[in-house]
C-alpha cells in the first residue's frame, strides 16, 4: 500500500543561488511514496482524491523536506566529537589518529558505524558521504551498517602512507588493492558508493596520490574525496612537501585526482589559479563551517555556489555536531562575517539538494519531486517554546523556517522516512 504524507512541503524547481525563486513550498500539500520512490507531489486535497486506498500520515503544519544530506564526515571520529583541541594537525595527532587506530578492530568499528547512523538518523540525515579509517574493517562496518538501514551512503577507506602513525600507515600498493577490493565489494550494492578517498596530501606520497589517480581512472563513476586548504598552516607545510607543485589543488591535479567527481573539503584559502581551475573541472566542494569555526581554520567563500557544486557538511568530529540544521545555522553565521547574508531557502537547498550535486546524486535524493528516492524528514517548526513563540509571528513560511534553522535540534526531527520508510527516531543509548 502506498504511503500520503501531508503537510507542507518543500521542494526546489532550481538552485537558489543562482535563480532565487527556485523553492517551491505547498503550504497545504501532500506526497505519496510507493515502492521506495515519490510517485506523486502536489496539493493536498488533489493527491488525497487521486489516491484514495494510500495510508495517510497527516502531519498538519509539519514541514516535509528531502532528508538531510552530510557530505563530509569522519564517522570513526564520533566517539570523539567537541574534544577540545588547538589546530588541525595538532588535534589530528592528539585525538584523530589514536581513535582511529582502534578501527583494526572490527567490532569496535561495527559498534561505531552502528552508533554514528543511528546519531544522524535521529537529526535527520539520511545520507552521508563518509571517510572511514585506512582498516578495510571500517570500510566494512559502516557499509553493512547502512545497508541494514536501507540508506544510501557514500564511504571509502582513507588512505595514507606518511606523517601518520606506526599503525595508521598503509603502502602504495596497499592503497590501491586494498580500495580496489573494496570498491568491487560494495560499489552499486543497494544504495552504497564506494568513494576514492587519500585523506590529504601531507599524508600521501605522490606515489600513492598517482596510484589512486589510475584506480579513479579505471572506475570513473566513483567519487574522490580529500581535504584541500583547509588552515594556512597547513598549507604552508604542503609546499614543504611539495616544491615542485604550483600549489595545493596541483598536488591532486598532477596525479590525476582534479575532474568531475572530485570533492574537496573546506577549500577555504584559495589561490585565484585554484579557482579558476576547480571550476574548469567541474570539481565539488563541501562547506564544513562548524568544523572551521571549532578548529579555527577561517571562513568559507558562499560565493563559490555561483560557479561550482558547493554542499554543506558536520565534518564529524572535526564539527562540534552531528545535526545538520546546526550546521546551516552555522553557514548562515559564517557567511554574515563575510558580508554574506544567505537566505533561508539557500541554506536548507545546501543541506540538501546543494549537497546531493555535490556528490553527483541529485537525480535520487535531496529533492521532492516525481521518481526521486523517498528519503524524507518531517520537521516540527515549533518544537520548542523559544521556536514556537518565533515562528507564531511568521508571515511566510522563511520566516517560519529560520527560527529552527538557527535554533532548532534533534527535538524539530518528527519523523524520518528512508527509502520509502519510516525509521523510528531514537537516540542511541549511552554506554555505561
Amino acid at each position: 500500500m502506498a504511503d500520503l504524507l501531508l503537510g507542507q512541503v518543500l521542494r526546489y524547481a532550481g538552485d537558489p543561488f543562482t535563480t532565487p525563486d527556485a523553492a517551491r513550498p505547498i503550504t497545504h500539500g501532500a506526497v505519496l511514496v510507493d515502492a521506495g520512490r515519490i510517485a506523486d507531489v502536489g496539493e493536498a486535497d488533489d493527491l488525497r482524491a487521486r489516491h484514495p486506498r494510500a495510508r495517510v500520515h497527516d502531519h498538519g503544519s509539519r514541514l516535509i523536506s528531502a532528508g538531510f544530506i552530510d557530505a563530509h564526515v569522519h564517522y570513526p571520529q564520533t566517539a570523539i566529537i567537541a574534544s577540545w583541541g588547538k589546530r588541525l594537525i595538532d588535534w589530528l595527532n592528539s585525538y584523530t589518529f589514536p581513535e582511529e587506530m582502534r578501527f583494526a578492530d572490527p567490532a569496535y568499528a561495527n559498534d561505531i558505524a552502528d552508533r554514528y547512523l543511528d546519531l544522524v538518523l535521529a537529526r535527520g540525515t539520511t545520507t552521508v558521504c563518509s571517510y572511514a579509517t585506512i582498516h578495510p574493517t571500517s570500510v566494512d562496518a559502516i557499509f553493512a551498517a547502512a545497508r541494514a538501514r536501507g540508506m544510501r551512503v557514500f564511504a571509502g577507506k582513507t588512505c595514507m602512507d606518511r606523517n601518520a602513525p606506526e599503525g595508521l600507515r598503509d603502502t602504495t600498493q596497499s592503497a590501491y588493492d586494498d580500495s580496489k577490493r573494496l570498491l568491487q565489494k560494495w560499489h552499486g550494492l543497494d544504495r552504497l558508493s564506494y568513494v576514492i578517498t587519500p585523506r590529504f596530501s601531507p599524508t600521501s606520497t605522490p606515489e600513492q596520490l598517482a596510484a589512486l589517480g589510475a584506480l579513479w581512472r579505471e572506475y570513473p563513476d566513483c567519487l574522490m574525496q580529500t581535504h584541500l586548504s583547509e588552515q594556512t598552516d597547513e598549507i604552508a607545510w604542503v609546499h614543504d612537501l611539495f616544491p615542485q607543485s604550483r600549489d595545493y589543488l596541483d598536488t591532486y591535479e598532477a596525479q590525476g585526482l582534479l575532474r568531475e567527481g572530485a570533492v574537496y573539503g573546506h577549500a577555504i584559502h584559495l589561490t585565484e589559479r585554484e579557482r579558476a581551475r576547480l571550476i574548469e573541472a567541474g570539481a565539488s566542494l563541501v562547506h564544513c563551517p562548524t568544523s572551521n569555526t571549532f578548529i579555527g581554520s577561517g571562513l568559507f567563500d558562499m560565493s563559490l555556489a555561483q560557479s561550482l557544486r558547493v554542499g554543506l557538511a558536520t565534518d564529524t568530529g572535526g564539527g562540534s555536531n552531528f545535526s545538520m540544521l546546526r550546521t546551516m545555522a552555522a553557514a548562515y553565521e559564517v557567511a554574515q562575517l563575510r558580508g554574506q547574508s544567505l537566505h533561508p531557502s539557500q541554506l536548507w537547498w545546501l543541506a540538501t539538494q546543494g549537497s546531493a550535486r555535490a556528490l553527483h546524486a541529485e537525480g535520487k535524493i535531496g529533492n521532492i519531486a516525481v521518481g526521486m528516492e523517498a528519503d524524507l524528514v518531517v520537521i516540527d517548526l515549533a518544537s520548542t517554546p523559544a521556536i514556537e513563540q518565533a515562528t507564531r509571528r511568521a508571515t511566510d513560511l522563511w520566516q517560519a523556517v529560520f527560527p529552527t534553522i538557527m535554533m532548532g535540534d534533534d527535538r524539530a526531527v518528527a519523523e524520518v522516512w528512508v527509502g520509502g520508510r519510516p525509521l523510528p527516531v531514537t537516540q542511541p543509548r549511552a554506554e555505561v
